[in-house]
């Protein structure tokens, strides 16, 4: 029995010493991602209620811009690259994220929906994740000897579960934007209790998430011919998710190449792309679709939201809202793009229930919500388990099908370039891409804005 215990204490205190390092990593990713999230939710709501009290602020977007790109050139360096830089990093370490990659995309974040571009949060939380991960990596890894990649991939999932309240998603989203068709599985629990861990913090210190509510009663069918006409609806609601989805991603990276081309200076870049999204929106689409989208003082305004209702979006609010948002990333605004995605897909699927009348408003919204996010990301697991985070987990399956239809459709555009392609994935062969050795010092990105990224390897600039 003895010898038995002897033999089996190397392997025991390597657990040990696992769960210890998983642990303590854990504790500090979810008191910093977390209290970081609340605080950013916080100045995002007052900034948002600002812009949105007074039609003036909208004409201090390219002010604040300016300041913001004026920000990325004196202290920024690699920063600017933002989400790709991440990736990149975790596939391929080698000089370790900018110390001020985190309080920059904090701030110009603030400064874009203060002045009411048409940005998100994602971007934000996943590089304030990723930053203090990389704080956090390089101050204990001499003593804690914490895998590097592991402790970044558990910051990017504490920054998205902190930000979204969905710790689930968050831990798949994680590993799954890294490589796609390629889940990193061991990394997946740590990266689960890090964004359970951010949202716990996050929401105790009083940050919000909207909640939605969806009747996916109008789903259930009592007959096989009904299940039928239900999951063909879906699979087509996906279908056109996954081309709007595609066109976002390739519309975002082709006008930031141009603006790039014809204004190299990023601060004229700015104030100029600024100018266009406030003359746009004041005077073609309605203010409705400038900032996040997710609420608005005005009772009338489109929003996501008002997408789950009948009369919530006009038909042509996801085209909208998808122009100013490429717009505003593409001259170098910062902010994410996955809550405006969530917006797109919310008014496509109300257009769409309401043109076909094949789903009901809410189920069709839901289904566009998660869906375009899937098509855009290249993320079809996080994007279903996000609907089950978000809208009940009733009728599971639609989810399922309306994302990875999106995504098969979207094909292998993404709103993250640098992100790998997964061997045997369906949507090489469909887009004749094949996977290539990885070259990690040619992957590295050019100096350009955080919509700008490195061209694929395999692909060409277009």
């Amino acid at each position: 029995m003895n010898a038995d215990l002897v033999s089996m204490w190397p392997s025991l205190r390597s657990t040990l010493l696992l769960a210890g390092r998983w642990g303590l990593t854990v504790v500090v990713l979810s008191l910093l991602a977390g209290s970081g999230s609340a605080l950013f939710l916080w100045l995002l709501d007052v900034a948002t209620r600002t812009q949105q009290s007074w039609w003036v602020w909208a004409w201090t977007l390219p002010f604040l811009g300016a300041i913001s790109a004026w920000m990325y050139l004196l202290w920024g360096g690699e920063s600017g690259r933002g989400n790709n830089l991440v990736i990149v990093e975790i596939q391929h370490p080698m000089r370790g994220l900018p110390w001020q990659m985190a309080p920059l995309i904090f701030v110009a974040t603030i400064l874009t929906h203060l002045g009411g571009g048409s940005a998100g949060r994602e971007g934000t939380a996943v590089q304030m994740g990723a930053g203090f991960a990389g704080w956090w990596a390089r101050w204990s890894r001499p003593w804690l000897g914490q895998d590097y990649r592991e402790t970044l991939l558990m910051g990017v999932a504490a920054g998205f579960g902190g930000v979204f309240g969905t710790p689930v998603a968050g831990a798949v989203f994680a590993g799954e934007v890294l490589a796609v068709g390629r889940l990193p599985t061991l990394a997946l629990f740590p990266c689960l209790l890090a964004a359970i861990g951010a949202d716990m913090v996050c929401v105790g210190l009083g940050g919000s998430h909207l909640h939605y509510h969806v009747n996916w009663q109008g789903l259930v069918a009592h007959s096989w011919p009904e299940r039928l006409k239900l999951l063909g609806a879906v699979a087509l609601l996906g279908l056109l998710a996954g081309l709007v989805g595609r066109g976002f991603a390739e519309t975002l990276h082709r006008l930031n190449r141009w603006y790039v081309k014809v204004l190299p200076g990023p601060v004229l870049r700015v104030v100029v792309g600024s100018f266009v999204v406030v003359a746009l929106a004041e005077w073609v689409v309605g203010r409705d679709y400038l900032g996040l989208g997710t609420t608005n003082i005005d009772p009338h305004a489109v929003t996501i939201g008002s997408c789950f209702h009948e009369g919530g979006a006009k038909t042509w609010s996801w085209l909208f809202k998808l122009v100013l948002t490429v717009l505003t990333l593409a001259c170098g605004l910062k902010g994410g793009e996955v809550t405006p995605l969530f917006f797109i897909g919310a008014a496509l699927g109300n257009t769409f229930a309401v043109w076909t009348g094949l789903l009901p408003v809410d189920v069709a919204a839901a289904i566009g919500f998660v869906a375009i996010f899937a098509a855009a990301t290249n993320t079809p697991l996080a994007s279903s388990i996000l609907a089950i985070e978000l809208f009940g987990t009733l009728r599971p399956e639609y989810a399922f099908i309306g994302c990875f239809t999106a995504w098969l459709v979207g094909g292998a555009s993404s709103i993250y370039a640098s992100q790998h392609r997964g061997d045997g994935k369906v949507l090489q062969e469909i887009n004749g891409h094949h996977p290539v050795a990885v070259n990690p010092q040619r992957d590295r990105l050019p100096q350009s804005e955080e919509g700008a990224s490195p061209r694929e390897p395999g692909r060409s600039s277009d």
